[in-house]
């Protein structure tokens, strides 16, 4: 098993489909973006993968930016196969997520998460972050 770091150089026809389909357990009627765009160097992205004979079986995503409260992280996109769940990956992603947010100096990382997804909140939970006292707005632009 390997935990690695997407970049656009390796991206080529078999990740991007692998990927689409782990995107797709995410559920809902999310739409994927292509993943050249995301990967471009302008979006400060980093995409952890993690691969089992040459299978991509999970996923995670942080973007970081600058605002006057500080530089922060935001993870989205976190799945592992329905297959190969309950197996601690969804773990080891985050920890190389985390991992990056201190080589980036970050000064905070968030993430949202749906109440139905316990396991995700459990570890979550368990890697130490807090459930914020807030409320997240969504207004679509498309």
């Amino acid at each position: 098993m390997k935990i690695g770091i997407l970049k656009k150089d390796d991206l080529n026809a078999s990740f991007q489909e692998q990927i689409s389909k782990l995107f797709k357990q995410l559920g809902g009627n999310k739409t994927q973006v292509d993943l050249n765009e995301v990967l471009d160097k302008k979006n400060k992205i980093t995409l952890v993968y993690c691969s089992d004979n040459s299978e991509i079986i999970g996923i995670a995503s942080m973007c970081t930016y600058n605002v006057i409260s500080g530089k922060k992280g935001w993870i989205e996109d976190v799945v592992v196969n329905a297959n190969s769940r309950g197996k601690g990956i969804g773990r080891k992603l985050m920890e190389k997520l985390l991992e990056v947010g201190k080589e980036k100096n970050l000064s905070q990382i968030l993430l949202f998460t749906e109440d139905h997804r316990l396991p995700a909140i459990r570890l979550y939970s368990d890697l130490g972050f807090k459930v914020k006292d807030s409320r997240i707005y969504t207004l679509h632009m498309k």
